[in-house]
């Protein structure tokens, strides 16, 4: 059996400024098992899927840039019958943030949100009336790192309005109102392994920032969830991530209430380095599945 491992052209870009490149730490596990894999950049045409019995999803951080591509990508590999972790269902569900609409459908808050259709005609103006608030989000349905997402003041949005309608040209959209918690506390990111909780952080802005991206300034913290809190997070991996590899929960708490801001379940970064238990438990979590498919790890 050999395994590809997932990856895009600028493998380990996106990990230069943090404390861990997860790259590195998932080579470390397969070679330590004795396991024949290659890392594989997912748009090279030159690969030969078909010499691969899994695929493992682990950083096609571009994409959100090369969309239709990586679409056709996904389902030629579903052509192939190739079986990839996270299944590649799941890819195809969660690569467009429409997905949050149908978790809201299911009784689970999200944060407030209105899509706007690539081309469709809007006034952002009558979003800051109703979503009753002074400042806006916007962003992508299909994105990553915040590409593309912008805070609009309600005094001064109309000086962006022909930034923000070339925007919408182009693809889809999501309107909400900023989430004050997010930069006076931070979004919070619940990681699962095999549906089992693992390991959760605080990412916090820098002042003056509301992006919680490291490569922002943003700061991480480990935190623990209460077991009320963690019986709900468990109720909705168990609702729309019960077949995964790896599932991370972002969201922010407000008077109780978890609003769920994004459940990613292609390439999420696991913040593996915040505890020697993170890493046992991918490592465990891993194995466990890479087993089904070959024995006597």
């Amino acid at each position: 059996m050999k395994i590809g491992v997932i990856t895009y052209e600028n493998r380990g870009s996106y990990a230069t400024s943090t404390e861990v490149d997860e790259d590195e730490l998932l080579e470390k596990i397969l070679k330590e098992v004795e396991i024949a894999f290659n890392f594989e950049v997912w748009s090279d045409p030159k690969v030969d899927w078909k010499k691969y019995s899994l695929l493992l999803i682990k950083s096609p951080w571009d994409y959100f840039d090369r969309y239709t591509e990586f679409l056709t990508w996904c389902h030629s590999v579903q052509e192939l019958g190739i079986p990839t972790l996270n299944s590649m269902e799941t890819i195809l569900w969660n690569s467009d943030k429409w997905y949050l609409k149908e978790i809201q459908q299911k009784g689970f808050p999200i944060v407030p949100t209105h899509y706007l259709r690539k081309q469709e005609p809007f006034d952002l103006g009558n979003f800051f009336t109703d979503f009753d608030t002074d400042k806006l989000i916007i962003k992508p349905t299909v994105s990553g790192g915040s590409k593309n997402t912008l805070k609009l003041q309600k005094e001064s949005w109309r000086e962006k309005q022909e930034m923000i309608a070339a925007l919408l040209n182009q693809e889809d959209f999501m309107v909400q109102p900023f989430v004050e918690e997010v930069a006076k506390t931070g979004e919070y990111s619940y990681i699962f392994f095999n549906r089992e909780f693992s390991h959760a952080v605080l990412k916090s802005p820098k002042k003056g920032e509301f992006r919680v991206q490291h490569f922002f300034g943003g700061t991480i913290h480990q935190v623990s969830p209460t077991p009320d809190q963690l019986e709900y997070l468990q109720k909705l991996v168990d609702t729309f991530a019960n077949d995964t590899l790896y599932a991370r929960v972002d969201g922010v708490w407000t008077e109780g209430v978890f609003y769920l801001m994004e459940l990613e379940l292609i390439e999420p970064y696991l913040f593996l380095f915040t505890s020697a238990k993170a890493m046992e438990n991918y490592k465990k979590a891993l194995l466990e599945r890479i087993s089904e498919y070959v024995g006597g790890i």
